[in-house]
């Protein structure tokens, strides 16, 4: 099986674990923000990309699992700030420039998805 397709199959079961596990109570969104998270691992995974660092590579620099940058990358797992500073470190990139730039483009559309390549 490929890695595009076992991306798809972890989504799919990722999105299943959290319609089981409904809040028992509201809790109250915020699109800006979820729109901003979104921006922020587009612009992580574009900047990975740009460097022409693989997962692997990016994984051994940071001392992250090459699964946990997958994941963060595809949204399936939200960073702690310890994990978005090991990846930001890792690429050379400040990390306020990468939220920065991911609150610029969350405000131009907050209710629109950015859309991460595969």
């Amino acid at each position: 099986m490929s890695f595009q397709k076992t991306g798809h199959h972890v989504r799919i079961l990722a999105s299943l674990v959290n319609l089981l596990f409904r809040y028992c109570f509201h809790v109250p969104t915020n699109k800006l923000s979820d729109a901003i998270s979104s921006h922020v691992a587009c612009v992580l995974k574009e900047e990975r990309e740009k460097r022409n660092f693989s997962l692997k590579s990016l994984a051994q620099k940071s001392g992250i699992s090459r699964q946990t940058i997958s994941y963060v990358e595809q949204e399936v797992q939200s960073p702690s700030l310890d994990t978005l500073l090991r990846i930001t470190s890792a690429l050379g990139v400040d990390l306020a420039k990468i939220i920065a730039r991911a609150q610029k483009r969350a405000l131009k559309n907050p209710a629109e998805k950015p859309l991460v390549k595969k």
